[in-house]
């Protein structure tokens, strides 16, 4: 036997084994009822999505991320945005406004025990308002525009109709965005105008001890801001930063982060926000309906002297004290 005749036998041979091998794959293509089955051999959504945490191919641009086909955990973020955040956050601010709502019914109005004076004593420069104000509108735009993000597609688009929300959405997301650099500026000279007030005292002690101002027959010292205050003071500031320093990464994506980053920064924003609307609902309440007199401090800068007899004894103390010092040298 030739040499051309052995090698043709050797390669009759081999592909008898190789269609003998490859006859049950052959097999697995087929259905049940002998037609072709093209998925058979192909990998099953259930194996491609338990690969952690994103099914990636190849690309020949330098955007890295626009090779992610399919990433998991992008299910586990959307339905913690569609679901859990709308039904938590609609918990948590309806929630707040109900127990509001009873504390408003079980103690009413706190009125001035002594009632108005008809003196008026300087609580707030008007500087010190206009970093208030500034900071307090733009909070108020961004809530409402951002809650949009949330509760838009649930309240708002069954009532307005598809297009028409799409017109106000697109405008608030504007809104949103620029509004945000006005609250970080005024959150800044909040912190730096009212930091040292804000320091913890032991008449903030003496404060908690007395009930806080809602025992009647109890007294309640405190200095320029009492402990409440302090407190939510220093949550609006913590709040403050996490809702910034996020917002910031959503407003400018991919820059520093990839898209899981991008999905936490996105959590991370949307319930610090919803827990910081709560939190401003009840210093909003204090300041208007809870207490008499309270809203004039930011309102007109001036308090009634009975008021701050009552509520902020020490500061007005040392105030009243560093007023008359003056007088005294100049009568000297």
């Amino acid at each position: 036997m030739t040499f051309l005749a052995r090698f043709r036998l050797a390669t009759f041979v081999l592909t008898l084994l190789a269609i003998a091998a490859a006859a049950p794959v052959f097999a697995q293509k087929l259905g049940p009822d002998g037609a072709p089955n093209p998925t058979a051999s192909v990998t099953s959504q259930r194996e491609l999505l338990q690969q952690v945490p994103r099914i990636t191919g190849r690309v020949d641009i330098p955007d890295t991320k626009s090779s992610v086909l399919i990433q998991p955990a992008g299910r586990t973020w959307d339905y913690f945005h569609q679901v859990l955040l709308r039904w938590g956050g609609a918990v948590v601010i309806v929630g707040t406004v109900a127990l509001l709502a009873i504390a408003y019914l079980i103690l009413g109005r706190l009125p001035i025990a002594a009632g108005r004076s008809g003196q008026k004593v300087v609580r707030f420069e008007a500087f010190e308002r206009f970093a208030h104000w500034l900071t307090a509108a733009s909070f108020v735009i961004l809530g409402l525009t951002g809650l949009n993000i949330t509760f838009g597609k649930a309240v708002l688009l069954p009532i307005v109709g598809a297009d028409l929300f799409a017109d106000i959405s697109q405008v608030a997301k504007y809104v949103h965005n620029f509004t945000s650099f006005a609250f970080v500026a005024g959150l800044l000279l909040i912190m730096v105008i009212f930091f040292k007030d804000n320091l913890l005292e032991k008449v903030d002690i003496d404060w908690l001890k007395q009930g806080g101002g809602f025992i009647k027959n109890k007294h309640a010292p405190a200095g320029r801001f009492n402990f409440g205050e302090k407190l939510v003071f220093w949550l609006s500031i913590a709040a403050g930063i996490a809702v910034s320093a996020s917002g910031f990464l959503l407003l400018f994506p991919f820059y520093g982060t990839d898209i899981l980053g991008m999905q936490l920064a996105q959590v991370v924003h949307a319930v610090v926000a919803i827990l910081f609307v709560a939190l401003i609902l009840a210093h909003i309440y204090i300041g208007t309906l809870g207490m008499e007199g309270a809203f004039e401090a930011m309102g007109t800068g001036e308090v009634d002297l009975n008021w701050a007899k009552e509520h902020h004894d020490q500061w007005l103390a040392k105030k009243l004290a560093s007023e008359s010092r003056p007088s005294a040298t100049a009568a000297e």
